[in-house]
């Protein structure tokens, strides 16, 4: 797996205030390049949103304090292999070295075979540590853990279940809470 794409430096979360994510305006259309191929990504609709800005809040409270992990931006470019770069929905790389070991991946309701089957192989291949597809058709986070084997589905979360990484000691977010709906007039983040 290759570093991070350091043209990106300046999209990574700890240099933005926290409210820049959570006020800028809806995601644009994007691109992703899976073995030298295009594979435009049409942009994330408010639910996507939502549940993107609770789940970077929950994980840059957590990481706050861990000098051994980065929290990137929302869809910052990883470069994965060297003609293969995605961009997670979140994603913590290592510090020293710029590598991806937590990958996740929101799914897109109108598009989910590029989630759930074609990046899921990606980050099987490049050998990910963690991967979560959090799957709002169903209010579910499904977990895998890369291992000699390949990603292996180690649970799939749902209703008042806690979703939690034992490398982030501090993380933990409720599904219920990360798939709710605001009520109308309520203001988040």
């Amino acid at each position: 797996m290759e570093h991070l794409d350091t043209s990106v430096k300046n999209r990574r979360l700890q240099e933005l205030p926290i409210n820049a994510f959570f006020l800028r305006p809806m995601s644009q259309p994007y691109e992703e390049i899976l073995e030298g191929a295009s594979l435009p990504r049409s942009a994330p609709g408010p639910r996507h949103e939502q549940i993107c800005a609770r789940l970077h809040a929950a994980m840059a409270a957590s990481v706050a304090n861990l000098n051994s992990t980065q929290l990137l931006a929302p869809r910052t470019r990883v470069q994965v292999s060297r003609t293969t770069a995605i961009r997670p929905d979140l994603a913590l790389i290592t510090t020293a070295t710029g590598k991806l070991w937590l990958a996740v991946e929101i799914v897109h309701t109108g598009d989910h075979h590029a989630d759930t089957v074609i990046k899921k192989e990606v980050y099987e291949h490049a050998r990910v540590p963690r991967l979560w597809m959090v799957d709002p058709r169903y209010d579910n986070v499904e977990i895998y853990h890369n291992t000699e084997f390949g990603l292996v589905l180690m649970g799939i979360l749902a209703g008042s279940e806690i979703l939690a990484e034992k490398l982030v000691p501090e993380f933990q977010i409720v599904i219920a809470e990360l798939f709710a709906t605001p009520k109308a007039g309520q203001v988040q983040g």
